[in-house]
C-alpha cells in the first residue's frame, strides 16, 4: 500500500503521528522514503483495512516465481507445493525414496535447530527455517530431544553451514542422512513464509532422489491429494511403547533441595526430553506412560501429579482415546499439568473445543501475556491447533493469550487442581522465562500432599 494511502486511512499527517507517537517531521519523512519504520507496524496494524503485507515495502503483492517443470542446470531437489508451485534447490541430507510429503511450516527460532527436528510435535511437517545460518553448530547426541526425527523435511535459504562450536560431533547434513531426514537448500524462504502466513498452511512434496528424475505432474498430485494434519492421530506413532522412569535433570542447573520428591506419571504424547529435565530440576520423580495409557494404567503408579506432554497432530483426533483418561485422573483429584497438545487435551477434558489456527506458532520467539500478573514471557512454541477461548466452560478460566493473534496461550480450573499452557515452558531451544510453571505444578503437589 502506498504511503499516501496509510496517511489517509489513519486520518492524515497529524492523526498517524499521534498514533504512532511520533512527531511530523518523521511523518515528512516517512513520505520521503515511501516506506514506515517496522517499529510503528504494531500501531498501524490496528487500524482497519491495514494488513501486514500493506506495511513491507519488500513483500510483493503477487508472489509470481519462476515456474518450470523441468529441473534446471546445477538444481538436484525439488519443493511442490499444493498450490502448484514448484521451487528447485540443492538437495543435502538422505536422499528420498519417491518423495516426503507433509505439512510445510516455518520456524522463526534463530538457534536450535536439531532440538526441533528432534521435536516430536513436528511430525508430519516439513520445516522451513527462516534463520539463513543452518548447520552452524553441527550436531551432537545431547541435544536430541527425542530418539528419533519426526520431521519428514527441512527447507533452507543457504547452504548447509560448516559447524564452528566445541560441542560439535557431526555434521548437520550428515546426521540427517543418519536420521534418513532429507533437505533442500537454495529456496526462497521468504516466499514461503509470506504465503504461509497470508494464505494459511498447505502440504508440500520434498522430492531429492539419487537419479535427479522427476515427474512433477506426479509430485503435485500427491500434494493434492494428502489430507492434511486435521483429523490425524500422529501421537501414536511418537509415544513411548512401553512405561519408563526417567531421573536426568537440567544441565547446569541444580536440582530443587527437597526432603521430599513428588511422584509424577508424564502422558507422552510426543514429549521432548528436557520437559523430563525440568521436573526432575523442579523436584519430581518422574515414570513415562504411553499416549494410550487409561486412568486405571495411570493412577496405578500412584502419582502425586500428572504431566500432559506436548504432541503433533489435531487433538480432536488424540482426544478420542486420551480424554477418557484425564477425566479419570481429574476425578481421582490429581494435580494436572499440561503443555501444547496436553493443554488442548485438558481442555477437551474440560468441556472446551480445539480448533486448526490459519497459521501456526513456531518459533522461540513468541510473546505471552500472563493475565493475572500482567508479565510477559517470550516463549518457545510449535502449534498449529487451538483451544477456543468461547467454548471454555464457566468453570474454566484463560490464564494466558498471545500477543501475536490474541489466541489461547493458557487455561485454569477453578474447581479442579488443574492448569496447562499452550507454549513448551522447557524452551528447549529457547528462553528460560517459563520454568516457574513446573515449580507452580510442584507447589500444587506440595498443598494436596499437605
Amino acid at each position: 500500500m502506498d504511503i499516501e494511502e496509510i496517511i489517509e486511512k489513519a486520518g492524515g499527517a497529524e492523526a498517524l503521528a499521534s498514533l504512532t507517537g511520533v512527531g511530523t517531521e518523521a511523518i515528512r519523512k516517512w513520505r520521503q522514503s515511501r516506506a514506515i519504520p517496522g517499529k510503528h507496524w504494531g500501531a498501524l496494524l490496528r487500524l482497519p483495512g491495514i494488513t501486514l503485507a500493506d506495511l513491507d515495502p519488500q513483500t510483493p503483492q503477487e508472489e509470481t516465481p519462476t515456474m518450470t517443470d523441468t529441473c534446471p542446470e546445477g538444481a538436484n531437489a525439488a519443493l511442490v507445493l499444493a498450490d502448484g508451485t514448484v521451487l528447485w534447490g540443492v538437495g543435502f541430507g538422505a536422499h528420498t525414496d519417491g518423495a516426503a510429503i507433509g505439512e510445510l511450516c516455518f520456524n522463526t527460532g534463530m538457534t536450535g535447530y536439531q532440538e526441533t527436528l528432534t521435536d516430536p510435535s513436528f511430525a508430519g511437517q516439513i520445516v522451513t527455517f527462516t534463520f539463513p545460518h543452518i548447520g552452524n553448530v553441527g550436531t551432537n547426541a545431547e541435544d536430541d530431544e527425542a530418539q528419533r526425527v519426526a520431521a519428514r523435511g527441512v527447507v533452507v535459504k543457504e547452504d548447509v553451514t560448516l559447524p564452528a562450536n566445541w560441542r560439535s560431533t557431526q555434521k548437520f547434513a550428515q546426521w540427517m542422512i543418519g536420521q534418513n531426514l532429507p533437505g533442500i537448500a537454495g529456496i526462497d524462504t521468504r516466499l514461503i513464509t509470506r504465503r504461509l502466513r497470508d494464505s494459511g498452511p498447505q502440504t508440500a512434496v520434498l522430492a531429492f532422489p539419487k537419479d535427479r528424475q522427476f515427474d512433477i505432474a506426479a509430485l503435485r498430485a500427491q500434494a493434492v491429494s494428502w489430507p492434511g494434519l486435521e483429523g490425524m492421530d500422529l501421537a501414536k506413532d511418537v509415544t513411548c511403547t512401553q512405561s519408563y522412569s526417567w531421573e536426568l535433570g537440567v544441565w547446569q542447573k541444580p536440582a530443587a533441595k527437597r526432603s521430599t520428591r513428588r511422584r509424577v506419571v508424564a502422558v507422552d504424547y510426543g514429549a521432548k526430553r528436557n520437559i523430563l529435565r525440568c521436573l526432575v530440576t523442579a523436584g519430581c520423580d518422574v515414570t513415562v506412560v504411553p499416549a494410550t495409557a487409561t486412568a486405571e494404567e495411570i493412577l496405578r503408579h500412584n502419582p502425586e501429579g500428572v504431566f500432559l506432554s506436548n504432541g503433533p497432530g489435531d487433538p480432536a483426533a488424540t482426544g478420542v482415546y486420551a480424554v477418557p483418561a484425564i477425566k479419570g485422573v481429574l476425578a481421582a483429584n490429581v494435580p494436572v499439568f499440561g503443555i501444547c497438545l496436553g493443554h488442548q487435551l485438558l481442555a477437551q477434558a474440560l468441556g472446551a473445543r480445539t480448533y486448526k489456527l490459519e497459521r501456526g506458532h513456531r518459533g522461540a520467539n513468541q510473546p505471552v501475556k500472563d493475565l493475572a500478573s500482567g508479565r510477559v514471557e517470550i516463549t518457545s512454541q510449535n502449534h498449529g491447533f487451538a483451544v477456543d477461548d468461547k467454548s471454555l466452560p464457566e468453570d474454566v478460566i484463560i490464564t494466558h493469550t498471545s500477543l501475536f493473534d490474541g489466541s489461547n496461550e493458557g487455561i485454569r480450573s477453578t474447581k479442579l487442581d488443574a492448569f496447562s499452557v499452550q507454549y513448551h515452558p522447557e524452551a528447549s531451544p529457547g528462553p528460560s522465562d517459563s520454568f516457574y510453571l513446573f515449580e507452580r505444578f510442584v507447589a500444587l503437589m506440595d498443598k494436596k500432599a499437605a
